[in-house]
């Protein structure tokens, strides 16, 4: 590739509603060009990342043994009707009629039309397993879009479907493909972390997040160092450490006029935070009836909704309103608790807060708490549960040592799905017996166009980005001095070009004629991973210069063993 040739757009400053460094970075280097709200052009320098990105993707699925399709972007409502979808969406999920008034979905995922596939096309067991992948354009329509790439409307996606016979057939599918997915990762040259994830909005029985290691990253990753557990914030179990000790202290109604939060009255008292229950108001109705709960966590912990959703009888709650806590504390928030409420509640403790005693917690009368609460004497004994997020230093679930927390964006998910989608969708096949019976499934998705703002957000410096050479636009690019005015820096790039190409090496020359820091400029901040410069001073020496974006000097290399020298650096 000549520079003259292609597309370059760089600007020396972002617009300014680019928010994050990946965002900022991407239009500056002229990758993407915001075409409105959450949607882009793919830039020439973009899409050759993309490209990049596809490459080994499909050659990974291909390697895993799944067979690539194409499904349709513009998808019929009935099929989402058929699983209950259609609905459950909600607002992210693009709606549109055709002339006819039917109703479509822009497809945001492709569950429906896989399992219509399959359902139409596999009958027998002898088909099986099977598992179908397409790289596809889709469509969510976010309530706030922002952060170019990393949460944008339309994007591109990599989504595989696996059918099996059985759970043990399912579970050797996703096994297949969690193991796809590291060489994926590992082969784009990215830092990453695969850990346990709840399913979410897809549903199924298990699943696993791929992450890009970033500091900037939304998502609390929690792991183990001295061990293999790895999950996300939402899905990292909370072990409560200890056993409950004795009651040493009378329960006693204490004044804290006008401290509403654990911490005030913590200091108040003198205790530590730890000493305090924080009490959380849930409302659930079923059928114009209301049940009320209480949550209890420990004064320096915080509530995990996920986890929250998950107790039994809690799926549909929500916070209580200010109106509901005063019928049944008779007081206003921020003096609640367990003791003496007006109304029966259901009590459910975490499980940090059924280990605790003698503990701080509301009187539900305004301006006073208990001192000195206990389980079993001042109240029942409550029905524990895991409601809280882990903490670093809290001890791994697998009891190998401690948690450690470190940030990272999602980039990929692999789902079990079992029967959610073949059993509502009466996807089934016919076993040896000749029988019926639903088909298992696993879904495995990779953001695609993600992974490029998620690479910079790992791999950045003051000047630009700095590419992994797996999916770097250009792996090298040549940047002659003079070539307008020398005949030997000529004469010698095109060589040397001609010779890179025939080594399979991603060669770009800048031929644009530009001024030396101009041209270094641009490359470092598109964010081409080697440079070698030809200049007439170096060729009669005998050496050309390379110079590594992450390096901070340029190393001579003689003319003759330059090509070997790309070939090393590259591993080709």
């Amino acid at each position: 590739m000549r520079a003259s040739r292609f597309f370059i757009s760089t600007l020396k400053e972002a617009p300014s509603d680019a928010e994050i460094v990946s965002h900022k970075l991407m239009m500056r280097a002229g990758m993407i060009k915001r075409l409105g709200s959450g949607i882009y052009t793919y830039m020439p320098v973009g899409l050759r990342t993309i490209r990049k990105v596809e490459a080994i993707v499909r050659e990974e699925m291909n390697r895993a043994g799944a067979i690539e399709l194409l499904m349709p972007l513009v998808q019929p409502a009935e099929l989402w009707q058929e699983t209950g979808r259609w609905d459950k969406m909600g607002d992210e999920l693009m709606r549109v009629k055709d002339r006819h008034g039917r109703d479509f979905a822009i497809q945001p995922t492709s569950e429906e039309v896989v399992t219509d596939v399959v359902r139409s096309e596999l009958k027998s067991y002898r088909q099986l397993p099977i598992n179908f992948y397409h790289i596809q354009t889709k469509f969510r329509d976010e309530r706030r879009p922002r952060f170019g790439l990393m949460r944008g409307r339309e994007f591109t996606m990599k989504d595989a479907y696996s059918f099996d016979r059985d759970v043990a057939g399912m579970q050797l599918s996703y096994q297949n493909m969690f193991d796809a997915y590291t060489r994926i990762f590992n082969r784009f040259g990215l830092q990453f972390r695969a850990v346990a994830a709840d399913n979410g909005a897809i549903g199924g029985t298990g699943s696993h997040e791929f992450h890009v290691i970033a500091s900037t990253g939304e998502d609390a990753l929690v792991y183990c160092p001295t061990s293999d557990y790895a999950a996300n914030m939402e899905a990292a179990e909370a072990v409560a450490s200890g056993e409950r000790g004795a009651a040493t202290q009378a329960l006693s109604k204490t004044p804290t006029p006008g401290k509403t939060k654990c911490e005030a009255v913590a200091e108040l008292l003198g205790l530590p935070l730890s000493q305090t229950v924080k009490t959380i108001a849930l409302t659930v109705e079923n059928e114009d009836k209301k049940q009320y709960w209480v949550l209890l966590l420990r004064g320096d912990h915080e509530l995990n909704e996920i986890k929250v959703g998950k107790v039994a009888g809690l799926k549909d709650f929500r916070f209580s309103t200010e109106a509901e806590i005063l019928e049944v504390f008779g007081t206003v928030p921020g003096y609640l608790g367990p003791i003496n409420t007006r109304l029966p509640v259901n009590v459910v403790a975490d499980r940090t807060v059924a280990n605790m005693a003698d503990f701080v917690c509301g009187a539900n009368e305004e301006n006073f708490h208990f001192t000195g609460a206990n389980w079993g004497r001042d109240m029942p004994e409550p029905v524990v549960a895991d409601l809280r997020n882990v903490v670093e230093g809290d001890a791994s679930p697998d009891g190998k040592g401690v948690l450690a927390i470190e940030r990272g964006i999602e980039v990929g998910h692999v789902f079990q799905l079992g029967t959610a989608y073949s059993e509502a969708m009466g996807a089934t096949y016919l076993d040896e017996a000749g029988k019926p019976a639903p088909l298992q499934m696993g879904c495995y998705g990779i953001g695609i166009t993600r992974i490029l703002g998620a690479a910079i957000e790992q791999n950045f410096d003051d000047k630009g980005i700095v590419w992994p050479d797996a999916i770097a636009p250009f792996e090298l690019v040549l940047c002659p001095m003079g070539l307008d005015r020398s005949e030997m820096v000529k004469e010698q790039t095109e060589k040397l070009y001609q010779e890179l190409l025939a080594a399979g090496v991603d060669v770009i020359v800048d031929d644009r004629g530009l001024r030396p820091g101009a041209m270094f400029a641009d490359w470092e901040l598109i964010g081409v991973p080697h440079r070698v410069v030809i200049g007439e001073r170096g060729l009669k020496e005998g050496n050309l210069e390379y110079q590594g974006r992450r390096d901070d000097a340029a190393t001579g290399v003689p003319v003759a063993e330059m090509v070997a020298f790309i070939k090393g650096k590259l591993d080709k």
